[in-house]
């Protein structure tokens, strides 16, 4: 519904109809969205017109910002942990493997 509004308002009808659902399921949800102060709908005439909302999108823009920031830093350090710790183990497979050495004779 989010997506259809953000192309333009819409009546209620024209909303529902590309939905798997009935008039009253879609009424309903459109309530949901009205009270989540993501759309509005205004009466006119006889039939309701819907319209998207998107400024409450901006706060969860901003929070999920902070976390893809957050998640890209720790992401970023594991890989360098991860590098670092693959050189360690390269370099030690790269050093030559001594013969044991023959055992002293007995005197």
């Amino acid at each position: 519904m989010l997506r259809r509004l953000s192309k333009g308002e819409c009546t209620v009808s024209e909303l529902a109809e590309p939905l798997e659902m009935s008039l009253a399921a879609a009424s309903k949800h459109i309530k949901t969205l009205e009270d989540a102060g993501l759309m509005r709908r205004d009466r006119r005439g006889r039939e309701h017109w819907c319209s998207l909302d998107a400024r409450p999108l901006e706060d969860v823009q901003s929070w999920l910002k902070f976390y893809e920031a957050f998640w890209s830093g720790r992401l970023d350090a594991l890989e360098r942990e991860l590098r670092r710790e693959d050189e360690v183990e390269h370099t030690a497979q790269k050093r030559p493997v001594r013969p044991p050495r023959p055992p002293r004779p007995v005197r």
